[in-house]
């Protein structure tokens, strides 16, 4: 039922070719709470066919070897999420926005020592935000809730649930 509804959606994007779309891609900066800094890229797409630019589509990859791992001793994660938000008043400068996301968490222990232990799981977060608009980029705050998170046993102990991301990104618009 969710692949039909995604491709409803995905289908109005490209049914009109009068549409305004709207692309926002730049950097991603995620803290998970007690533990790693990621960093990576986000992109989200909306369309003025879909609920007037207030359902927006994201896409994010965030990575440990962009963050502690990079310098360090740390955990090489990596995060490929996939979500929709639903902006407030998407015609003012400050927004506040809540979505769901989902994706796939990986993580890389780099011993075979550690084989025993899961290294993947799916993602599935709650997440609120606010975001501004600063002539010529967009920045975004927000707060996240893994639902799924880590035990140890069949799902990685260091996906941990709670996480902070700062979006800033670069706004592309076309059509009309």
């Amino acid at each position: 039922m969710r692949i039909i509804i995604l491709l409803v959606l995905f289908a109005g994007f490209i049914s009109e070719a009068m549409a305004e779309y709207h692309l926002n891609a730049g950097v991603a900066i995620r803290k998970t709470e007690a533990l790693y800094w990621e960093n990576g890229v986000a992109a989200e797409i909306s369309s003025d066919n879909i609920l007037n630019n207030q359902l927006v589509f994201q896409g994010t990859y965030v990575t440990s070897r962009l963050g502690n791992a990079l310098f360090g001793n740390a955990l090489s994660q990596d995060n490929f999420i996939l979500g929709a938000r639903w902006i407030f008043n998407p015609e003012k400068k400050l927004r506040f926005d809540a979505g769901m996301n989902s994706g796939l968490f990986l993580v890389d222990y780099n011993s075979d020592i550690f084989n025993v232990l899961p290294a993947s799981s799916l993602l599935l977060a709650a997440e609120v935000g606010i975001r501004y608009s600063l002539k010529p980029v967009e920045m975004r705050l927000s707060a996240g809730y893994n639902i799924r998170n880590g035990n140890g046993n069949n799902i990685p102990g260091t996906l941990f649930p709670v996480y902070y991301q700062f979006v800033v990104s670069y706004p592309i618009h076309w059509g009309k």
